[in-house]
């Protein structure tokens, strides 16, 4: 066993005592093998071709025929940022286990729920590629940070995959989002969240918020609890594409460009039906992403960062909001000998 301690730089006040921060930064990346100025630039032109061809494909495809189209799109643009896409399924009978991988045959039409209901699709956040790779599996919306439709490269998906905007900083919105969350889901669309509300390195990770998760009890929607992670060429879990910290989406785009042979890897865990509480639905979707099956897998013992624990917020559009002060968390935690190979 060795150790492995995560120096992170103080955690930012928050507009309100919900609003989630993440102590992670720069010390949390690790170092990968990269590839030349070439392999960037062909990977450059490969997005640019795609993000330029995608609209207009969008628009001439049938509405009925654009989710094998979208979830082609994201599969290519996942492999342009030098990422490969691992599917393991432990939704499949008892005992079995369904992997899939897109660099050793075609993939299956792995999904997230039953095609004539709504799901909503929960994973921890890693960065801004987690939507690409959630996208290459089945299409799905979003809800995301507001500026995202701002940002270069993917604002534009962004807006056609129907984003839902999230102002972290606005308490008073959080219903609104959860009432577009819930029309969608009755609707029978798919929609992906990320619940920690920030992003983390992919080895620390912060706690599963309840709050959206009241769409999705208020519908009687089924949650689909996703494991998401990042390995490099040998296997290892790696942070490389964590948008964290004073990262830049420039910054963490170019770290992402310049890496070889990193995974994508997500794992479908069984269904969860909602249930009539929205914190104890967390609790369960909590235990999905995190739990012990979790570190079967690699043997890596994730860590916890519980001083951004804070209270629920209610629902009511009346509810306070105040600043929480500065802290300067210590992240530490242990890593197994069998992960570092």
């Amino acid at each position: 066993m060795r150790t492995v301690v995560f120096d992170a730089p103080p955690a930012t006040s928050a507009a309100h005592a919900w609003m989630p921060s993440s102590p992670c930064g720069p010390g949390c990346i690790d170092a990968i093998d990269e590839v030349g100025p070439a392999r960037v630039a062909a990977r450059l032109a490969g997005i640019a071709g795609l993000l330029l061809s995608y609209p207009i494909a969008h628009t001439v495809t049938p509405r009925g025929k654009r989710a094998p189209l979208q979830r082609g799109y994201a599969r290519l643009l996942l492999g342009c940022l030098g990422l490969r896409l691992r599917v393991v399924d432990h939704r499949v009978a008892a005992g079995e286990r369904g992997v899939v991988d897109e660099g050793d045959t075609a993939l299956a039409p792995a999904g997230f729920g039953a095609a004539d209901r709504g799901v909503l699709v929960v994973a921890g956040h890693i960065s801004w590629t987690d939507i690409v790779a959630l996208a290459s599996v089945q299409p799905l919306g979003f809800v995301a940070r507001a500026d995202m439709v701002d940002w270069p490269l993917i604002g534009n998906l962004a807006k056609l995959m129907r984003v839902i905007p999230i102002e972290r900083e606005s308490l008073r919105g959080l219903p609104g989002v959860v009432a577009a969350i819930g029309a969608r889901l009755a609707a029978g669309e798919r929609i992906g969240v990320f619940p920690e509300g920030t992003t983390w390195c992919g080895r620390a990770y912060g706690t599963i918020r309840p709050a959206l998760f009241q769409a999705a009890v208020d519908t009687r929607t089924p949650v689909q609890p996703v494991r998401l992670r990042y390995l490099d060429r040998h296997g290892v879990p790696c942070t490389v594409p964590a948008f964290v910290g004073v990262d830049t989406f420039a910054s963490s785009a170019r770290r992402v460009l310049r890496s070889r042979g990193m995974v994508a890897e997500v794992v479908l865990e069984p269904v969860l039906e909602p249930g009539a509480d929205r914190r104890e639905l967390a609790r369960r979707c909590e235990a999905a992403v995190r739990g012990a099956a979790h570190d079967a897998l690699d043997g890596t013992e994730w860590i916890e960062a519980g001083h951004t624990r804070v209270q629920d917020p209610s629902l009511a559009t009346d509810a306070p909001e105040v600043r929480r002060p500065r802290r300067r968390p210590v992240l530490r935690g242990r890593r197994s000998t069998a992960a570092a190979r």
